[in-house]
Formats: structure tokens, C-alpha cells, sequence
């Protein structure tokens, strides 16, 4: 089954590597006996799924999740080990998808008025005459 990260781009399922182990937590008996954690990974300079353009972004955005050139992500919310690969596709796809997505708007610079400012000195003003008045008084 293919990754769909966004209506325009599909990752192929022979890019995608799947592992299983067994899952910590609630479960009971059957806990003991099933695989149901989930490890993806995929490799972002090996796909065909990509363009150059979007290889550099994903790779100057998840440069810090790359573990030898891949991105893993795993699942073990769920019981079932279906589940749980369901929610490590999903946890990919939005991993790619927001490594992928345009810059947001800049900030645009602004000065604080000039009633904050007043407020913010006159606070200032406070704070030192209460540890002025916590001194001890000059000996003479």
C-alpha cells in the first residue's frame, strides 16, 4: 500500500521498511505473544518519490531526524499491530508533509507603544524603590 502525503505525492510501499517487536503496556497475556510495535522507516536521498528540490527541503528540515540517511517513526498506542501501522503511515505522512510545506509568513518588526513602554518603567520603578526600601540603612 503506497504512503499519500499529499494529493500530489505518493511514496511508493517498496520504499517503506517496516519492523515489528513487541509493545510495552496494557494487553494482558496476549501482550507477551504479539508483535504489535511498529517501526517505519524510509529513506528520503534513495526515493524515486521525490524531486531534487524537495529532497534539499526534507533534508535541511529533518537533517536532525535522520539516522543514516533515514527517518523512523513507530507506533505502539494501540493493541492491534494493524492499528499501529496505520498510525506510524500517518505519523510519517505528516512528517513529510510539513517538512515539505512553504515557509509561513515573515514576522514584520514592530515597536512597542508608548503607553507599554510608561507601564513597563514605571513597574521598573516600583521593583527598585521595594529592594531599596529592603537595604539596610547607611551608618553614619
Amino acid at each position: 500500500m503506497d504512503l499519500e502525503v499529499t494529493p500530489t505525492l505518493r511514496i511508493p510501499a517498496a520504499e517503506l521498511e517496516w519492523r515489528f517487536s513487541r509493545s510495552s503496556g496494557p494487553g494482558g497475556q496476549h501482550v507477551n505473544t504479539s508483535d504489535s510495535r511498529v517501526a517505519l522507516t524510509w529513506r528520503p536521498e534513495s526515493s524515486a518519490a521525490l524531486t531534487d528540490a524537495q529532497r534539499e527541503r526534507v533534508r535541511a528540515r529533518l537533517g536532525s531526524r535522520l539516522v543514516a540517511g533515514a527517518i523512523t517513526v513507530t507506533a505502539s498506542e494501540e493493541r492491534s499491530q494493524l492499528r499501529n501501522r496505520q498510525i506510524a503511515c500517518d505519523k510519517l505522512a505528516a512528517l513529510i508533509a510539513a517538512a515539505l510545506a512553504p515557509n509561513g509568513p515573515r514576522r514584520r518588526a514592530t515597536k512597542p507603544t508608548r503607553g507599554s513602554n510608561r507601564r513597563r518603567l514605571v513597574a521598573k520603578s516600583q521593583r527598585s524603590e521595594t529592594k531599596q526600601g529592603r537595604r539596610r540603612p547607611p551608618v553614619d
